[in-house]
């Protein structure tokens, strides 16, 4: 499984050139594999993203959320009480944001992989990333 981090959702669908050659191929090939998923925390903050102007997908959120998952047919992950007690260790992730803190420990308990540009969700133990 290959989980989309909400950065790389959010270029897959409007700026695929921001897109690492890596990234692309590993897209590519869940693609095709029929393996790629995301977290429901992230169609959450695309929303917000829209609500707050930072993002003009050229449609509300809700219709921008559902073509990005309907294009490549993305699996979106619940949050489990697993999830939600691992993304609240205080040692599991440097990270402050909980939402990011949420993807690093559904991917690592999915047994995914993470496409993201996130540089500080690297240096969590036990997190693949691909960029």
């Amino acid at each position: 499984m290959l989980i989309l981090d909400t950065c790389a959702l959010v270029f897959d669908a409007l700026e695929p050139l921001r897109l690492s050659k890596k990234a692309v191929a590993a897209i590519a090939q869940a693609d095709d594999a029929g393996t790629l998923a995301c977290c429901d925390i992230s169609l959450w903050e695309i929303a917000m993203l829209v609500a707050k102007r930072r993002l003009d997908p050229g449609t509300d959120a809700q219709k921008f959320i559902q073509l990005i998952l309907a294009a490549r047919n993305i699996k979106v992950l619940s949050i489990t009480p697993e999830i939600a007690s691992r993304s609240t260790q205080p040692d599991f992730c440097p990270h402050g944001d909980p939402a990011d803190r949420i993807i690093a420990a559904s991917t690592i308990l999915h047994k995914a992989k993470l496409v993201t540009s996130d540089h500080k969700l690297t240096t969590v133990s036990g997190l693949h990333v691909v960029w």
